[in-house]
């Protein structure tokens, strides 16, 4: 199967790539950047490469480079600050070829920064945080220069959140009912924000300077090596034949990129500029279309083992190892994808589709000659992580490293010093967009911890809970789902661990079963109007109205807005307690209850599907995937009726009965 001939395998003309980056910049505020030519544009690749090496080297455990967490956080939120003001322009006019006056003196400031911490930490300690005049107006500084940074790249969402905090911090007092609390000064306020670690420095930013920022660097390099394009055909090997082969393709290729990847709208633009044309020649709407690579892309941060460096993230948050956040994700990512997979079946079936012609097919052998190699640096994450006793920093650094040095193994990766240099480069400008919302979210987990706001909202969560646990858990899935309006999947969850997974915990729910839940809402609000910016973005490449979109991958993404609330009511799907064969059991049972939930939704099995035997189907969903011997038995013998029911029919209208 030559490369020629693989309608999946193309390189993309400058044209294209041109087509894309545009397509990325319209759905995507954080993709608006200014473009540099000459000079100025060397100049900005040399200090977007040193800033990756910093990283690289902070990771690799170099004793010259081992410093007290404060000052490397200080270091990436000042290099971030750097980076925000000289890519992006404050208003959406203002010329995008140059840096105006103002944006200079942004970062003259935030160089400053980091300098100040460097020479005030030794007084810092001495003094046990206690601010001086300068602190407060230093500290001052760094809170405008986050939130402006924040303005300009994620839009004025989370800036505007943050305030209405900072504001509450300062006079809760007069907050009528349980909100309310003393109130503190400017100086305590910029005290705990600014010099300590419990805000701007605090966990949010040292998620982003450790796991996030080398998990980028992974992917970037990835990326130029080719790991996109073995994705993409090894989705076409093993799906692209089958009925509705390229919406296969577009989960298979979505998934495993966004896994890896974890920024939902970059892998849309990605993946769907060549799968979604592929759907919609197949038969597929544009909205449907869309809505695939939409729920898919998304859906890659909840597959194990990597999780878009969620897993990682929530393993720091719990204070748990990497390995029970990976078994607990596995039967809801199954769950999720299969859900997709099986609409996309019986649409398939439905619509009397096609799949791929097979000799414009790559074949899973060829595949694996050609860049099968590019496998050896996930597998070697994988099994250091589970098996090695080091640590994350250790693991990820040295996961770069091997993916550099396997990559040389053949001609269709190997990478030049100008590829390494341009991945590291352009790994830096990805890392802009989630590290600045980290930093915003610490002003936000910041005032909560001060204040007590989280213990606050709790309480009022819990008073809830004790009428309804159902109407406890809908209440925390809206809010999960608002604060994650427009943000990166992590900073949004690093806000809802704060605010609404406390709650939950309270009410009994083990903490991973709540965490787990906030992550899996604060992710869906990329699909989820009015704010789908991932359903949005494959709106505008299939050319679907972008609202019927957003609410197509609703649809497709069922499976996830009921699995969460399985999981809290029944631990078993995220494997806690069980032994292997109820592993197992959970698992077969679930994805029977998701093929239901899906033929509810699609109303066709191998016929058209009644009203009352979808809502039966959509019960019985239910009652499998909460996973209790009583329930099993009875949703297996109402699962066996609803087959046995379709066959008839469709043996009456004389149809060939087939999945």
């Amino acid at each position: 199967m030559s490369e020629e001939n693989n309608i999946l395998h193309q390189e993309l003309t400058a044209e294209e790539l041109a087509k894309q980056e545009a397509m990325l910049e319209k759905h995507e505020k954080a993709a608006r950047t200014r473009k540099f030519t000459g000079i100025p544009a060397k100049a900005l690749s040399l200090f977007c490469f040193l800033f990756t090496v910093y990283h690289l080297a902070y990771a690799s455990g170099i004793r010259l480079m081992q410093m007290v967490n404060l000052k490397h956080h200080a270091i990436h939120v000042g290099l971030i600050l750097i980076l925000s003001f000289v890519l992006y322009p404050a208003w959406e006019k203002a010329s995008r070829k140059k840096v105006a006056i103002y944006d200079w003196v942004f970062v003259l400031l935030s160089l400053a920064e980091p300098i100040y911490v460097f020479a005030r930490y030794d007084t810092f300690i001495s003094t046990g945080f206690k601010p001086s005049t300068m602190d407060v107006v230093m500290g001052t500084i760094l809170v405008v220069l986050v939130l402006e940074a924040t303005r300009r790249i994620s839009g004025a969402a989370l800036p505007i959140l943050s305030i209405i905090f900072i504001l509450y911090g300062l006079f809760g007092r007069y907050v009528p009912g349980i909100f309310m609390h003393r109130g503190y000064s400017w100086t305590k306020i910029i005290q705990y924000l600014t010099i300590d670690v419990y805000g701007i420095y605090g966990s949010s930013i040292k998620v982003s300077a450790t796991y996030i920022v080398l998990f980028i660097i992974f992917g970037e390099v990835m990326n130029k090596c080719g790991m996109g394009q073995l994705f993409n055909d090894l989705a076409s090997a093993a799906a692209g034949g089958t009925k509705g082969g390229p919406a296969k393709v577009g989960v298979i290729a979505s998934g495993l990129l966004g896994m890896i990847n974890g920024a939902a709208v970059a892998v849309v633009v990605t993946t769907g500029s060549f799968t979604i044309p592929l759907m919609k020649k197949n038969g597929y709407s544009s909205e449907f279309s869309g809505a695939v690579v939409a729920t898919a892309s998304v859906g890659g941060q909840l597959m194990p083992p990597i999780m878009g460096a969620a897993a990682f993230v929530m393993a720091e948050t719990l204070g748990v190892q990497y390995a029970v956040i990976v078994k607990a994700a596995v039967i809801p990512a199954i769950v999720y994808y299969c859900g997709i997979l099986f609409q996309v079946q019986l649409r398939a079936n439905k619509e009397k589709m096609f799949g791929l012609p097979r000799d414009q097919l790559p074949k899973v052998g060829q595949v694996f000659m050609e860049r099968g190699h590019l496998v050896i640096p996930i597998a070697f994450l994988v099994i250091m992580l589970f098996a090695s006793g080091w640590t994350v920093l250790k693991i990820a650094f040295w996961t770069i490293v091997l993916t550099i040095v396997v990559a040389e193994l053949r001609p269709v990766s190997r990478m030049s010093l100008k590829d390494i240099y341009d991945a590291f480069a352009q790994a830096a400008r990805s890392t802009v967009s989630v590290a600045i919302s980290c930093a915003c979210v610490g002003i936000i987990v910041g005032v909560c911890s001060l204040t007590g706001f989280a213990l606050n909202i709790s309480a009022a969560i819990i008073g809830i809970g004790q009428r309804s646990l159902f109407l406890t858990l809908l209440f925390t899935m809206v809010t999960c789902m608002i604060l994650g309006m427009g943000l990166p999947s992590i900073p949004s969850y690093l806000i809802t661990a704060t605010i609404a997974a406390p709650a939950l915990v309270k009410l009994d729910i083990p903490d991973l079963a709540a965490h787990m839940f906030c992550f899996y809402f604060a992710m869906f609000a990329n699909l989820t109007p009015p704010v789908a910016l991932a359903s949005f973005a494959a709106a505008g490449i299939s050319g679907g109205n972008a609202m019927k979109t957003g609410w197509m991958s609703v649809k497709l993404a069922i499976a996830g807005f009921i699995v969460p609330y399985m999981f809290v009511y029944n631990q078993g799907l995220l494997l806690e307690g069980v032994t292997v064969l109820s592993g197992i059991w959970i698992l077969i049972t679930s994805v029977i209850g998701v093929a239901l939930i899906s033929v509810a939704a699609e109303g066709f099995l191998f016929t058209k599907v009644p009203i009352i035997v979808r809502v039966a189907a959509a019960v019985t969903s239910v009652l499998l995937i909460n996973s209790n011997v009583t329930s099993d038995i009875i949703g297996l013998a109402l699962f066996a009726v609803i087959v046995a029911i379709q066959v008839i029919l469709a043996k009456r209208k004389g149809l060939k009965i087939s999945i």
